[in-house]
């Protein structure tokens, strides 16, 4: 099998694929159009497949007489108003794949064609996961609940990135991305009229000191050796401007590679919003909201990972220099739970204009990434099924 030749027969398929999914984008949950679309693209290629997670999709190629190798894409789109003007502009006023979602459905159901072609060849089973909210960091979770990932001996997944550039590729072991958690703190305080701030409890100043305090956390009462980082992303309180706010509603998010840290920095949050709270006269009470673990990659799937790169593009393909990053994966979640690898496929391309940071309304991709993350899904695939 020629994997790169075929793909490149394929291209403008992938391509226009690409394209329709960025034209329609869904948010997390809500993914129905474009789960159709899938669906119709696997019955086109007589891909048997199953619904899961709602508006998941789980597809199957090849025979259970060895192993089972699963390739995984997220489907979901960001609730984010587009501003690049191309013909592929998203359609839908507030809804932009604006993180190359739409790249990954597309290079998966590329993979999907070639795979089915060669379906007799295979020695084994490869698994193609098409998964829903990402984004909320709720869809690998359900995925697994409902049985997806049973049977699965190693799993693999892709993410486009324009911080790398076209062509390269960033495969990593251990930790590579961070938790991801969220917390919300609701306080209570007791309104009055702005002229008379003795009488009422201001609830926007408790969540103003809450807010710097938190700060503290990361500065103060973490080891500076350990990567922490503590957000408040959002902060709602009052109506009018002289009216005392007699409550408030702070958002926010924390990331870490090390779980016991994880853990000591939700105690940390109760405790100092609570206490700036009754110090202020006010009350305030905190839901704290556990999202996907850190993403740690299986050394040995890295290492193999690797040589399916090498052996398609060179060793100078191999990209060195991106760091481990606070940013946030549910592929975590599977990797919780067999070995795998999370890998970064470069579509960064200044001439292109596709080196705009993810989830940025002018964020875009350099699609000849495409055709490389589909040949590594496939190259991978096979590969790993021949390993004995």
């Amino acid at each position: 099998m020629d994997i790169k030749k075929e793909v490149n027969e394929i291209k403008d398929y992938i391509i226009n694929l690409r394209r329709e999914f960025h034209k329609n984008p869904e948010p997390s949950w809500k993914e129905f159009e474009t789960s159709e679309r899938i669906k119709n693209e696997l019955e086109k290629e007589s891909i048997p497949y199953k619904s899961i997670a709602g508006t998941g999709i789980i597809a199957t190629i090849g025979n259970n007489k060895g192993k089972t190798v699963g390739l995984r894409a997220d489907i979901d789109a960001l609730e984010i108003e587009e501003l690049n003007n191309k013909e592929y502009k998203s359609l839908k006023k507030g809804l932009m794949h604006a993180c190359g979602h739409d790249g990954h459905t597309a290079m998966l159901l590329g993979a999907a064609k070639i795979l089915k072609k060669h379906e007799k060849e295979l020695s084994g089973e490869v698994r193609l996961i098409f998964q829903p909210a990402e984004e909320l960091g709720e869809g690998a979770k359900k995925i697994i609940e409902e049985g997806g990932l049973e049977g699965i001996d190693n799993i693999f997944g892709i993410h486009l990135w324009s911080g790398i550039p076209t062509g390269k590729f960033s495969i990593m072991p251990g930790e590579i991305m961070a938790s991801a958690d969220l917390f919300s703190i609701k306080i209570k305080g007791k309104g009055g009229h702005g002229s008379m701030p003795h009488q009422g409890v201001d609830a926007a100043v408790i969540g103003a000191s809450i807010v710097l305090n938190l700060q503290t956390i990361v500065s103060r009462e973490i080891d500076p050796l350990e990567p922490a980082v503590v957000s408040v992303g959002k902060l709602v309180s009052g109506t009018r401007y002289n009216i005392i706010a007699h409550e408030a509603l702070l958002e926010g998010t924390v990331r870490t590679f090390n779980e016991d840290i994880r853990k000591s920095i939700s105690e940390k949050i109760e405790r100092i919003s609570k206490g700036i709270a009754k110090t202020y006269r006010g009350e305030a009470e905190m839901e704290y909201i556990w999202g996907p673990p850190p993403v740690k990659n299986d050394e040995e799937s890295v290492k193999f990972a690797r040589k399916c790169a090498e052996s398609l593009y060179g060793k100078d393909s191999l990209y060195f220099s991106l760091k481990k990053m606070m940013g946030a994966e549910d592929f975590a979640y599977y990797l919780k739970k067999v070995p795998g690898v999370f890998i970064f496929v470069g579509s960064g391309n200044k001439e292109k204009v596709t080196d705009f940071p993810h989830h940025h309304p002018n964020f875009d991709i350099d699609e000849d990434a495409l055709l490389l993350g589909t040949t590594l899904h496939i190259e991978y695939a096979v590969s790993y099924l021949k390993k004995k």
